[in-house]
């Protein structure tokens, strides 16, 4: 029995070994160039993550409490903010997630001095686009690539004229084919949207977070359907590898 044991535990370690762990995953997508660890944030800075279900995750909107569990729900966010603060315990930071399900990048602007202005975040994350694609596809949205870049673009703008001194993350969104809501109709219109994120993240500066190339990576290793099952929300695993990559690429830190 000792011995099948072995030889089991043995196999097990050869098939494990033969697949990449999430950091490398992440790491396989990275730049050449060794990523130092960096703070983008004072020593009582506030940290947002925002926009839509992905950041949203369940989290409870009436405290909406700075580094509590329930106010960040059970996604990238809660994994992200929760190593923010064991990475960062010697300071007296502030970790808020305010995303809202469904949200598109006109509904931003109409909670934004509440949910953005008044917090004064020195590090600001969004992730935005995913409904402007998916709701117009649908049919209860008459939105445009053009509607999102330029809202988006007014949103950034606003944002650093009222907090100059501000930290900006763009992520990418993403779409994962093979899924119960995702086919491969989705690719070409999507990449759009991901163009313009990253040209906005250039025009202002801002970190960009290529989660669509995370997850290409992380899909040579499992199914689509493992790290995402509708191909939009992440899954458990999804939601680790999402906030690795985040928090490799913002702050140079492994989860």
């Amino acid at each position: 029995m000792i011995a099948s044991r072995r030889n089991f535990l043995t196999q097990t370690a050869l098939v494990a070994g033969g697949m990449l762990s999430i950091p490398a995953i992440v790491s396989a997508v990275e730049s050449k160039k060794p990523k130092k660890k960096r703070l983008l944030f004072p020593e009582k800075g506030t940290i947002l993550f925002q926009v839509d279900s992905i950041t949203d995750a369940g989290r409870e909107k009436t405290k909406q409490l700075p580094n509590n569990a329930d106010s960040f729900g059970r996604g990238y966010a809660f994994i992200a903010g929760a190593a923010l603060l064991d990475h960062f315990s010697h300071m007296a930071i502030s970790v808020y997630n305010r995303g809202i399900s469904g949200n598109k990048v006109y509904q931003l602007a109409e909670r934004w001095d509440k949910d953005c202005l008044e917090l004064k975040p020195d590090l600001l994350s969004i992730l935005i686009g995913i409904n402007d694609y998916w709701h117009m596809r649908n049919g209860n949205y008459d939105g445009t690539i053009e509607k999102y870049e330029t809202d988006y673009r007014k949103l950034l703008a606003l944002t650093k004229e009222k907090l100059p001194d501000i930290s900006l993350v763009i992520c990418e969104p993403f779409a994962l084919p093979g899924t119960t809501a995702v086919d491969n109709s989705w690719v070409e219109p999507v990449r759009q949207y991901q163009d313009v994120a990253l040209k906005l993240s250039k025009e202002f500066g801002a970190i960009f977070v290529p989660f669509q190339r995370v997850f290409d990576e992380a899909i040579t290793q499992a199914p689509a359907s493992y790290w995402s099952p509708d191909g939009v929300h992440p899954s458990m695993a999804g939601a680790h590898l999402m906030a690795s990559a985040w928090g490799k690429t913002v702050l140079g830190i492994e989860l």
